[in-house]
């Protein structure tokens, strides 16, 4: 039987472009498994941060080296920016591996399902959802799945004028009291996120998120938490991974935090009761469901031990994919290797995309 060729997408226009280069290295070592090398043939695609493709050579020359390409010398003309490299029809199954904005928040995901080619993950509503966290706060409400109070705030409210601004202060203070988080909602890796325990570090927070993002939102902390996660794989019928905590000195799990070697650990599986790991895997499955997520997801819970509640905090779609990376790990805790993961994707997305073309037109 034919090799089936994989068409890994990485880079991207985003702040993450460096962390997706770093996933792409370790999904490139497990197509060269053995196992997975008698089935597929990998294709290098690289997107550099100006938004161009690249394949061939120029795309292999990053994977090798594990390094960006700097484009600010080769600036990109508008017609670049709509041509494919030719090896693109000629791919049998894509696997993009980009994360953050225009990666996993269904941008490059309705390109994709444009081509009629199948890929790895979600497809555009589940990418979307999960990527954008007022929305997705608005789903699990509706599947009823516990989370902390929160509110949903504007660049407007923010940048608007002193009286205005200062009722948004109050309203925050009324509802939510300090500490409280402040996020942009549609960013991924903790970036322009900032703790709150004062009205000056609010206004600066909310401020610093502005400029990340139109939406924003506020959430209210939690004292005594843990931090714990679980990873879920399949479509129709997704299964849950073992239960994964993460411990750090840092006030709260920061961009820095989490990419600085030392400053964070993931104790896997978590220490906890049997009853609580069940809900958590129930939970995190309703959370994937609830999104329609497909392939892989990683959710994220709260975790209070005094009182034994539960609150979702998030769900992402494309999540880190290095091999020390907590979702992989989740799964090679749970009995499955990294290369078998990478298989059982590849697999699921051509399942996936079986199931649609075998459907009767209107």
């Amino acid at each position: 039987m034919a090799k089936q060729r994989i068409g890994l997408l990485f880079g991207g226009r985003s702040g993450e472009h460096e962390v997706s280069i770093t996933s792409a290295r370790a999904v490139a070592a497990a197509l060269a498994d053995p196992a997975n090398q008698a089935k597929y043939e990998l294709v290098a695609f690289y997107i550099r941060k100006d938004g161009v493709w690249l394949a061939d050579a120029e795309a292999q020359s990053v994977l090798d080296a594990g390094e960006a390409i700097a484009c600010e010398d080769q600036p990109s003309r508008k017609a670049d920016l709509w041509q494919f490299p030719a090896a693109a029809a000629e791919i049998d199954v894509w696997f993009p591996i980009l994360h953050g904005p225009n990666g996993e928040d269904g941008t490059i995901q309705g390109l994709l399902q444009l081509m009629q080619v199948p890929f790895v993950g979600s497809k555009v509503l589940g990418s979307a959802a999960g990527m954008d966290k007022t929305v997705m706060r608005m789903i699990f409400s509706q599947a009823g799945l516990p989370q902390v109070n929160y509110l949903d705030v504007n660049r407007a409210e923010v940048w608007s004028d002193p009286c205005r601004f200062k009722s948004l202060i109050e309203k925050i203070e009324a509802q939510l009291g300090y500490p409280c988080f402040v996020k942009p909602a549609n960013l991924g890796s903790s970036v322009g996120i900032a703790k709150a325990k004062t009205e000056k570090e609010l206004t600066a927070a909310l401020d610093s998120a502005a400029s990340y993002d139109r939406r924003l939102m506020v959430e209210a902390g939690l004292s005594q938490i843990r931090e714990v996660e679980c990873a879920v794989l399949g479509n129709d019928f997704p299964k849950a991974s073992v239960i994964g905590e993460i411990t750090y000195e840092a006030e709260f799990y920061d961009y820095e935090t989490k990419y600085t070697d030392g400053r964070a650990q993931l104790i896997i599986p978590a220490q906890l009761p049997q009853d609580v790991v069940g809900r958590i895997q129930e939970m995190a499955i309703a959370a994937f469901q609830a999104v329609d997520a497909a392939g892989l997801s990683r959710v994220d819970f709260f975790y209070v031990e005094s009182t034994g509640e539960l609150f979702i905090n998030e769900i992402n779609t494309l999540p880190g994919f290095t091999a020390l990376s907590m979702y992989p790990q989740l799964w090679a805790a749970s009995g499955v290797s990294y290369a078998q993961l990478v298989d059982k994707l590849v697999e699921f997305a051509i399942d996936r995309a079986d199931a649609l073309s075998n459907r009767p037109l209107a």
